[in-house]
Formats: C-alpha cells, structure tokens, sequence
C-alpha cells in the first residue's frame, strides 16, 4: 500500500464531523442597524472608503468626464485604460478625445494581454472601471470584471479611477447579494474592493501599491444628473 493510499484510508475512516453553527444573524443586525436612509448610505460609505485612504469626488452623470480629465491633470496622468465597449468608457472617449492635448491619452484595452503586455505594466499610468455597486458599512466598491473591463484594468493601473452610481450603494454585504441577485449568476472573479492596495512588514508599516493600485479614486455621481 502506498502512503498516499494509506493517507486516503485514514481520511476515509475518520468520523463525520457535527455540522458547523450557523451564525445568529439577528444579533449581527441587532448591533448593525442600516443606514436610516440614502444620505446616510452614502455620508457611511463615504467616511469608511476614505478611512481607507480611498478619495471620493461628488460628480454627475453629465459632468464626471470633465472632473475626470481634471483630476487626471493634477495627478500627472498621461495615459488612461478604458474599456471601449462599456456606456461609460464611450461617454469618456466622446469627451476626453475633445479635450485637446491636455487630456490624458486613452488607451482601449481590446487585446489580449500577451498582445500588449510590456505597454500594459509599463506605460499606462491609470485606468478607468464601472462600479457595480457598493458597500456602507465597509467602505468597499464592488466590481464584476468581464470581457468588457478584464481584472487587470483595476489591478495593474498605479491609480484607479472607478465610476460609482450613489443609487446603488448598499447598507451591507448582505443587502448587496441580495438586491443584485448574485445567487443567479457571478462571474470568474467578483471584486469587493476596500481602497487602494496597501501591505505591511513585520513592524506593521504599511505600504500603498505594493499588489495593485496606490490611489483609488472614486467618481460619485448620479445617474439623474443630481449630485448626491
């Protein structure tokens, strides 16, 4: 018999385990009461994302390319993934390409990654991501990256802008799950992001953009063209 035959036995032999506890909900919630309502949902998202040394910009659905493009200046931004195919990725290019030379440069991320890897990792300096929705009593954005937006639009960019609809901010992980129906169908990799990419040494120094981006900036708007 081979060892690993014999570690196979001893797992087949074991005794069945007790089913695990589940959580009591109810006094979660009894400790966690939602924001009373949609004000409060944003001023609690607001507070968290920016605890997490994440910036948050009110904007509307009409103007938030304009805030973009100046936002962009003042941070040195010279080149901007988006995704062509996206709503907002064509609101964008309609508005940034008549900007003139002060706008930054738009890169359309259409290619296979193998096509274009050292201009992806080495030339792009920020990128641009639709929100599907977010969290308040965490602070975190979430993102279903697709053919449309890949992963590494949000992940390889030094900074990260992300477009953010203030109707679709929930009280909770739960309420977001709920409302957008994720039990119909998620994709490869959901993302629930909670500020700009930080990690720590051993003397819990922290450090921004270690694994992804150092600046997260979030473009609030909504979609009415009221800002929040």
């Amino acid at each position: 018999m081979s060892a690993r035959e014999r570690i196979l036995g001893r797992l087949r032999a074991a005794p069945a385990g007790s089913p695990a506890v589940l959580p009591d909900l109810g006094a979660w919630r009894a400790m966690h009461p939602p924001p009373a309502d949609a004000a409060a949902a944003i001023a609690l998202f607001r507070k968290n994302i920016e605890a997490a040394r994440a910036e948050v910009h009110d904007t509307t659905a009409q103007d938030w390319p304009l805030l973009l493009a100046k936002l962009a200046a003042g941070k040195g931004v010279r080149t901007l993934l988006f995704g062509p195919n996206t709503r907002h990725g064509a609101q964008l290019a309609a508005h940034l390409n008549a900007a003139g030379p002060a706008a930054p440069r738009l890169v359309p991320y259409n290619r296979p990654v193998d096509k274009w890897r050292d201009e992806l990792f080495d030339d792009i300096d920020a990128s641009l991501t639709g929100a599907r929705g977010a969290i308040a009593d965490t602070g975190s954005l979430i993102l279903w990256p697709d053919a449309s937006e890949p992963r590494l639009m949000s992940l390889v960019p030094h900074i990260h802008f992300v477009l953010l609809d203030a109707a679709l901010i929930h009280a909770n992980l739960l309420a977001a799950i709920t409302a957008e129906h994720w039990a119909t169908g998620m994709p490869t990799n959901a993302l629930v992001i909670s500020g700009p990419s930080k990690t720590a040494d051993i003397q819990q120094t922290l450090a921004y953009g270690a694994h992804g981006p150092r600046e997260v900036v979030v473009l609030l708007c909504n979609t009415n063209g009221d800002k929040p």
